[in-house]
């Protein structure tokens, strides 16, 4: 069983630009009346709490989201922000939505939703956050679940690949899994959140991932200084296969603000 726990670095600045990707791609898809399924296959346990002595010791949320929200990068009318407001007037003010409960906050009752997480801990977190929500966890391999719910119903709709990398052979794994996916839902939004880590090992990865046979895709990277000292992180990376129209600009708004940093 694989010991990651996100609470650790909940709200960082790689949660930053994967959810403002994330929660500006599903406001995207909802603007046509017509209902979509949304499929994560790593989701975590969905809420975190800002205030929590895990978040407070590593300081990774301070320095991410919370300087984010000190500086307005996301206005009030960003999906992100949205998707803020609404877990807060649910859970307080020192909730965070993890991406399964950005994507409840953000999608309808005509739409579909699919999560995975095999951590015991973190699989209980998440079907308690998601008890208001028409929506359905599985404990449960999330590229199994991936597999067997693509092409999904809906046929619209988006799949967040978010895992954890402990396991260093998901570099290697990844873009034939994401090309399968890809072959057996092709009109689906796929995005694939990597971290990016001082000795690069990203970047086969990302190679190997431009080398399938994909519909159009958009590689966005951001970079930002190590949480403390010796800390491998440095960016953030999301690999998007079919990106909606207007992302680009998205993503170039969210590079100036992390060339601030």
């Amino acid at each position: 069983m694989l010991s990651y726990q996100h609470i650790y670095h909940a709200g960082n600045l790689a949660d930053v630009q994967k959810h403002a990707l994330l929660a500006w791609v599903l406001a995207y898809l909802t603007r046509k009346d017509k209902p979509l399924s949304y499929v994560e296959t790593h989701a975590g346990r969905g809420l975190y709490h800002l205030d929590a002595s895990e978040v407070i010791k590593t300081g990774e949320a301070a320095a991410g989201i919370g300087r984010a929200e000190r500086e307005t990068w996301f206005g009030s009318d960003h999906p992100l922000s949205l998707a803020i407001e609404r877990t807060r007037a649910q859970y307080g003010q020192t909730a965070y939505p993890g991406s399964p409960l950005i994507a409840a906050n953000l999608l309808r009752e005509t739409d579909t939703l699919h999560f995975a997480e095999l951590h015991p801990q973190e699989y209980a977190g998440l079907t308690d956050a998601l008890k208001s929500y028409k929506a359905k966890a599985y404990r449960k391999d999330g590229f199994e679940l991936a597999q067997s719910l693509l092409p999904p119903s809906p046929r619209r709709g988006m799949l967040l690949i978010d895992p954890s990398y402990e396991v260093k052979a998901d570099y290697d794994r990844l873009p034939g899994i994401v090309a399968r996916l890809h072959r057996k839902w092709n009109v689906g939004v796929i995005a694939l959140w990597y971290p990016i880590l001082t000795d690069g090992r990203h970047k086969g990865m990302v190679k190997a991932l431009k080398q399938q046979q994909l519909s159009k895709a958009l590689c966005h990277e951001v970079q930002f200084p190590a949480a403390r000292e010796g800390h491998r992180m440095v960016g953030s990376g999301m690999f998007i296969v079919n990106p909606p129209f207007g992302v680009e600009e998205e993503a170039a708004r969210l590079d100036a603000l992390f060339a601030r940093l």
